[in-house]
């Protein structure tokens, strides 16, 4: 097993931190300009600025499970850490995804532990449906779990391509 230097961890470090910072910086933007439930119209029947305050998990689904969801934000952010470190140097959109998902979920469970709920502003109306008003946390876990997911199909069919290739 090789081990992962300081340098690694610094760099995915500073990749997390700044979903933690943009994330709570356009938080702190929204909340000191809008109302609740107030919506600004960005581009128009696309994409708005509405901000709220969900007390559940994604979708607004489970309201009130504040406990829950942060106990599964904790014990999520221990596995990635796990994972992060028994990564190999060669899995780099792993180690990309977990630090963004890392920073999306300590986002958010910041604002779960200090506020009770999660800010959301970002809403999009895609083909006339609305979807689900979400914020930059959120966007770092999806992008991240995006990745994760690509980087195993990748390693699936390099193993998948070698296995075609040996004779019979």
């Amino acid at each position: 097993m090789q081990t992962i230097t300081k340098k690694t961890v610094i760099g995915y470090g500073v990749i997390a931190a700044l979903v933690v910072v943009f994330d709570l910086l356009s938080k702190a933007m929204i909340v000191s300009h809008m109302h609740l439930y107030q919506s600004i119209t960005l581009i128009p029947h696309f994409f708005l600025l509405t901000y709220i305050q969900n007390r559940g998990a994604a979708w607004g689904i489970m309201q009130g499970r504040l406990g829950l969801f942060s106990l599964i934000g904790i014990a999520a952010g221990i596995a990635m850490v796990y994972y992060f470190f028994k990564s190999q140097k060669e899995q780099v959109l792993l180690r990309l995804g977990l630090a963004l998902a890392f920073g999306g979920m300590l986002g958010n469970l910041y604002d779960r532990l200090i506020l009770g709920y999660v800010r959301d502003f970002l809403n999009f109306y895609i083909f006339g449906y609305d979807f689900p008003v979400f914020n930059v946390a959120d966007m770092g876990v999806t992008i991240g779990m995006a990745l994760i997911i690509l980087q195993f199909v990748i390693e699936e069919y390099k193993v998948w391509t070698l296995k075609k290739s040996m004779p019979k």
